[in-house]
This record gives C-alpha cells, structure tokens and sequence, in this order.
C-alpha cells in the first residue's frame, strides 16, 4: 500500500463505525426510554459503538504510526482515547439513570434522552472532524 492508501483505508475504516452510530441512534428519538428494552437496546448500542471505535481507533493508530504519519495518528490516537476513558464514564451515567429510572424516578427518562443527545453530538463532532481531516491525511506523506 501506498502511504496514501494507509491513510485512507483508515479514516474508511473509522467512518463505517462512527456513520452507522449517526444513522441508527436518531432512531431512538422516536421512542420512549422509560420502556425498559428500548433503553437497555439504546445502552447496548452505546456500549457497542464504544467498544468498536476503540479497537478500530487502535488499529488506525498504529497503522498510521507505522505509515509515518505522527500527526494523523495522534488524531486517531485521541478518538480512541475519547472512546476508551469516555466509555466507563458515560456508561456510568447510562446505568445509573437506567437504576433510577426502574427505582421511579420520573426524571430518569429524560436524563437518560439528555445522555442520548449528548452521546450523538459528541460522535457528531468527532464525524465531522475525521471527514474535514481525510483531504490533509489523503495527501502523500
């Protein structure tokens, strides 16, 4: 492969995960979460697409380390360590308004839609970033 390739088969390969999160998680705008298997659904996709960006960040990472590409990879390097040091936190947060929400609170549900929120404009912005990135890291090294 050339440099060029590397470079671009890895921000493809951060792209498949991060746009399948964009399309399927608006979805569960459209449904309650104080029901119990839409939130839990809602809290196995989160926990998934965390799972899937950290390994595919720690591939890109070193591919790209391995390409020569320092700036790419730390680029790559920080997606991945969103996904790995924001997952026990925002899993955390997931599961604690899922025990309120079972204990009664009523204002669970919506705290469980704000972490919703939160979690698509975050992937959002990491998306928009890795897309504006692919011109500067598609560029021979």
């Amino acid at each position: 492969m050339t440099p060029d390739a590397v470079a671009v088969a890895v921000m493809i390969i951060l792209l498949f995960p991060m746009g399948y999160f964009t399309l399927a998680s608006p979805a569960f705008l459209l449904v309650r979460l104080d029901i119990q298997p839409v939130a839990q659904l809602l809290r196995g996709m989160f926990n998934a697409h965390f799972l899937v960006m950290r390994v595919a960040g720690a591939i890109g990472t070193v591919a790209l380390l391995l390409d020569g590409r320092l700036l790419a990879a730390f680029g790559v390097g920080m997606i991945t360590a969103l996904a790995i040091w924001g997952r026990p936190w925002f899993m955390q947060r997931f599961d604690d308004q899922l025990s309120a929400r079972d204990a009664g609170d009523a204002e669970a549900a919506r705290r469980l839609r704000r972490l919703h929120w939160s979690g698509m404009l975050g992937n959002a912005v990491l998306l928009v970033a890795l897309v504006a990135g692919i011109p500067y890291v598609a560029m021979p090294a």
